[in-house]
């Protein structure tokens, strides 16, 4: 049983949105490819859902401003713009993804107390989302996942996946995922292959 997750591929995440990812947009096309190829069992896609106010918003700190690192439930935390809320254009997949191929949709982020990058539990590592229950139920024997942004919620759901789902193959598509930071790019291209990550690229994987 092979699975594609794609992350967090939202308006918010493009150009134009409120935490736009250099570049976000280019995932679109490859990231329809796969969809499109007939290779996979199971298409996934985990949204990021926050309520508004999040505390990862730089705005719910009074002081505070976005990119600046504070506190959250006693811990350091990146402060975001606002983005991504519930119910918001900004909280929308993009519109040109083929979102009517995906058959299960993973919301996380929704605890305003803690963020949650991974598409599998929240930063704190506490609280699990479901999707590797839901994968596990499933018979997921091979996981490609790809999206939105590398450095972080690609990278920590990769992470996460290799831990939560003993057994399954998993593989990072490279040209189907953008970063935010080329030197974070690389430094989650290495943790995730230190880890037992494979990195290929949309032309291996369809070939």
């Amino acid at each position: 049983m092979k699975a594609l997750l794609l992350i967090d591929i939202q308006n918010g995440f493009c150009p134009g949105g409120n935490l736009p990812v250099p570049d976000g947009n280019q995932v679109l096309p490859v990231a329809n490819k796969l969809i499109d190829s007939g290779k996979y069992d199971l298409i996934v896609a985990s949204q990021d859902w926050h309520p508004a106010g999040h505390g990862s918003f730089a705005s719910a700190h009074p002081g505070k401003k976005p990119f600046e690192v504070g506190t959250l439930s006693g811990k350091p935390q990146m402060m975001w713009p606002d983005h991504c809320v519930q119910n918001s254009k900004d909280a929308e997949f993009h519109p040109d993804l083929h979102l009517g191929a995906v058959d299960f949709i993973q919301q996380k982020g929704q605890n305003p107390a803690v963020d949650s990058y991974s598409a599998f539990r929240d930063n704190d590592q506490a609280a699990l989302t479901g999707l590797a229950a839901y994968l596990r139920n499933k018979g997921v024997t091979e996981l490609d996942l790809c999206g939105l942004a590398t450095d972080y919620c690609v990278k920590f759901s990769a992470l996460d996946a290799v831990e939560m789902l003993p057994g399954v193959t998993v593989r990072f598509i490279e040209d189907a995922s953008r970063g935010i930071d080329p030197a974070g790019v690389k430094a989650a291209i290495d943790a995730m292959r230190a880890r037992g990550v494979a990195i290929a690229s949309s032309k291996e994987v369809l070939a």
